[in-house]
Order: structure tokens, then sequence, then C-alpha cells
């Protein structure tokens, strides 16, 4: 059936594409052999219209033209379907295969497919894979939060949501009311960034911690979104990435390599700890907690304080 639905959609696309002048519902009926097929003209009136609009999703511009005796006619006109020339180097056309890779984990790994199938048919030079990798290393972006693509539609449809979200330092997730703005890949998690309504103030939270479904609210919202730059920025500043002093901690040996890893210096203690100075910004104390025992805060002093306050409101819980 999908390719009995392909090859008459193909046929379709070719009458409107080749015709010089606008062919009414009767001359495509007669030209499109699958709508011989239809048992009766309400039926075939759904299959066009369904038809069309598939046509028209898929990029090809119909137009709608009514002649002097009022008769309807359609038409693809060449010019008007008709790409610009686009050249894409080696390195664009890796990030486009990166882009797409994201959605092969969601429901619209066939639209990515057939965007790429597009900008092959549209110049995309035939010795540059988008898949392929460029480097010693293939690029990975995993999606596996099932909030994904509600939220990633919610963005692009500036739709409000509301979903369940738990805090690193609560026992219990609460309720939030959103106008989700970006969604944001940073050190293999992904982050949104919004307004949160309920506190009046834009917010970053993390997938992972959202529980259940998240659910549209409303209608579309009006509010102005920041630009992807200023995004950027909120995410990266939320989730820990931008640091404008440094903290002091101990940590057993041969415990928590991502501190580690992130550590401008380290001094061995001995008796199984070490001490490392690490960059201290915004999101610390809730990544400290996820080290449990293995890690003690030394300064700064509301560093420490935040951490063990949510350390305490984890053990009531």
């Amino acid at each position: 059936m999908a390719i009995a639905k392909a090859e008459r959609l193909m046929n379709l696309a070719l009458c409107l594409l080749g015709t010089r002048r606008p062919l009414s519902k009767r001359e495509l009926r007669e030209s499109v052999e699958a709508y011989l097929e239809a048992g009766s003209d309400d039926s075939f009136n759904r299959m066009f219209e369904r038809d069309k609009d598939d046509l028209r999703e898929l990029g090809l511009v119909i137009e709608t033209v009514e002649s002097l005796d009022g008769e309807i006619g359609y038409l693809a006109r060449r010019d008007s379907n008709r790409l610009p020339p686009i050249t894409l180097d080696a390195e664009e056309a890796a990030a486009l295969g990166l882009a797409a890779k994201v959605w092969q984990q969601a429901r619209l790994a066939g639209a990515a497919s057939g965007a790429l199938q597009k900008l092959r048919a549209a110049g995309l030079p035939e010795d540059v894979d988008p898949y392929e990798a460029h480097g010693a290393l293939e690029p990975r972006i995993p999606v596996h939060e099932a909030a994904f693509e509600p939220l990633m539609l919610a963005c692009r449809d500036r739709r409000p949501v509301v979903f369940d979200y738990r805090k690193a330092n609560a026992a219990q997730p609460e309720s939030r009311h959103v106008e989700p703005w970006a969604l944001e890949c940073w050190r293999g998690h992904w982050y949104l960034a919004g307004f949160d309504r309920d506190r009046g103030a834009e917010r970053v939270f993390r997938l992972s911690r959202i529980t259940g479904k998240v659910r549209s609210r409303g209608a579309r919202f009006t509010a102005p979104v920041p630009d992807v730059v200023t995004v950027r920025e909120t995410v990266a500043g939320w989730a820990g990435e931008t640091a404008d002093r440094s903290a002091l901690i101990r940590l057993r040996t041969d415990a928590g390599y991502p501190l580690r890893a992130k550590a401008t210096g380290v001094r061995e203690l001995g008796d199984g700890w070490d001490e490392l100075e690490i960059p201290y910004g915004h999101g610390l104390d809730a990544w400290l907690v996820e080290f449990g025992p293995d890690v003690v805060v030394l300064e700064p002093a509301e560093l420490r304080a935040d951490v063990v306050d949510r350390l305490r409101a984890v053990a009531k819980g």
C-alpha cells in the first residue's frame, strides 16, 4: 500500500509539473491511473485532497487557478519548484548529517532522511556523505529521554507545556508550567531553556529529571524568545559550564573521574584521599551530590552549605 501511494503521488506530481495550463480534477482523475480505481466521486475527492496536501508538505508548490467559467484547476510551475544552487562543503554536510542522526532515535527519522535526499537532489556533491564521520572519532548525540520529542515540537510551535520535574535536592517532583525556548545538548545531556511561568523567570531543565508525560497547554504564547546565542549561554550557565571562581574539594582516591577531568589542580593527601581544585559555577552543588560520600567540600563555605542541604533533603525523602 505504501508503494502504491508513493507511485500515485509521483504520477500526480508529474502531471502537475508537466502541464502548461491548470488541470481540473476531472482531467487529473483521467490522467492518474490510481484515481480511475476510485469507487465514487467522494472517494476520489478525499484521495485527491490528501495527495495534494501530502505533496505540498513535501515542498511542491501547487497553484490553484480559477478559469473564466469558474472551473478550478491545478498546476505546479517549474520555476516555482526549482531550488537555487546549493553548495555545501564537507564540514557543513557533516553537521547536517550529525543533526539528522539525532532524529534516528525519534519519530522524525524519515523526515530527516528525506531532507538529506532533497539536498542530494539539489546539488549536494556525490563524494560528500553527510552520515560519514569526518575524524578519528564519530560524534554522537543521544536522544533517550521520552520528553525530547514533545518538547522539540512545543519549541517549534511555541506552545506552553506542563510537566513534573524533580530537582536534584528534592524527593518529590513538582509541576512546572513553561514556555519552551530551545533544547540544547551539553556533555551528553539534553536541557530545555524556557520561561517558567510559576517563577516568572527563565529557567533551564534537564530532560532526564522530567517525570511523566509532557502536556501542551493553551494557545501559542506570544512572548519574545531570546536569540539562539543567549539561550545557549543560559543553558551553559545553568548546566555548570560557566565558572567564574574555584572550589576546593576532597575526593576519594580512584573515584570521581569526571571531577578529576575538570580539576585545575590535584594534591595527594594520603589515607585514600586527594585534594582537588575545580571550576565553580552554577549547578556544581547538584553535580557534587551525585558522588555521595566520595566527595567532601572544603571551600567556599556557601558551596559546602548547598551540598549539605541537598544531601539532607535526599536523606529526608
